[in-house]
């Protein structure tokens, strides 16, 4: 990273200090920059968390004061996701005078790249994370891109004949997020953010991307305690899917996924969700 510009990791979790993933998989996949750990004032784990990676380096945020400044898209009083901890994460980089940060999750196992060679899905373990990030710094200051993120594992599903595998850039953005400090883009719902922010944001034309070059992965949801598993246990995923319809009903859909366990899950068609570039073969 430029010395000029300052940066850290920003890894969100909550109710589970003993199996925070990520910070060892930063370290073993070679980032060797700042990494906060951002918990909210409703863990029951605050002192765990204080004692596990000192209280110099875990940051604490009101949950229900943040949940006021943004659309939550429901009224429901049930703040067990992770928006909250996305939309305070701003707050938190000022504090810290970041120029740039990224926010991750806590269940991480490994960043890898990825490409295709002779009609083959490959991969490679990233041992320099440092120079990754720059290069994502890089892209959002050559862009304009308001943040940009790595693949996820299901990106690559269809091996190479997935989009991921076929593109270089997504209309999207989960789960990995690079951001300037200063940027004024804020997640929206209190389920689904993600997705419902990539689609809204992006309908309005602000750039938003995933590069398909490099990915991460991380446990299975639901298949550790905490963070946001209760949650999808309770409403499956039918509800979560359904906040972002509701947010862009011209645009998503919720159909089955899946082969043998089906589940509902959104579908976006993207042709009625971002605006794009028309050639100038179709001038007249």
């Amino acid at each position: 990273m430029n010395q000029n510009k300052k940066f850290a990791a920003l890894i969100l979790t909550h109710g589970r200090p003993n199996n925070v993933f990520t910070h060892n998989t930063l370290r073993k996949c070679g980032y060797t920059g700042d990494i906060y750990i951002l918990i909210d004032n409703e863990d029951e784990k605050a002192n765990e968390y204080y004692s596990e990676f000192g209280k110099e380096n875990v940051f604490m945020f009101d949950k229900k004061a943040i949940s006021k400044t943004f659309d939550t898209g429901d009224t429901s009083e049930d703040r067990r996701t992770i928006v909250y901890a996305r939309n305070a994460s701003f707050d938190i980089a000022k504090q810290l005078d970041l120029d740039y940060f990224i926010q991750l999750d806590d269940d991480y196992t490994s960043f890898m790249f990825r490409w295709v060679d002779d009609k083959k899905l490959k991969h490679s373990y990233i041992k320099n994370l440092d120079k990754v990030f720059t290069a994502m710094v890089k892209f959002i200051d050559d862009t304009g891109a308001d943040t940009f993120a790595m693949a996820q594992g299901g990106d690559f599903i269809g091996g190479v004949s997935s989009t991921a595998a076929t593109k270089p850039l997504l209309r999207k953005a989960m789960n990995s997020f690079i951001f300037k400090t200063d940027s004024n883009l804020r997640f929206k719902g209190r389920l689904n953010e993600d997705v419902n922010t990539y689609v809204v944001e992006g309908s309005r034309g602000r750039l938003i991307f995933t590069t398909t070059a490099a990915m991460l992965t991380q446990n299975q949801t639901q298949g550790t305690a905490g963070g946001m598993s209760e949650t999808y246990l309770d409403i499956g995923t039918y509800v979560k899917s359904m906040f972002t319809v509701i947010m862009a009903p011209s645009s998503v859909t919720v159909r089955n996924m899946g082969t043998s366990h089906k589940r509902l899950h959104h579908s976006i068609k993207w042709n009625n969700t971002v605006p794009k570039i028309i050639s100038d073969r179709h001038r007249k």
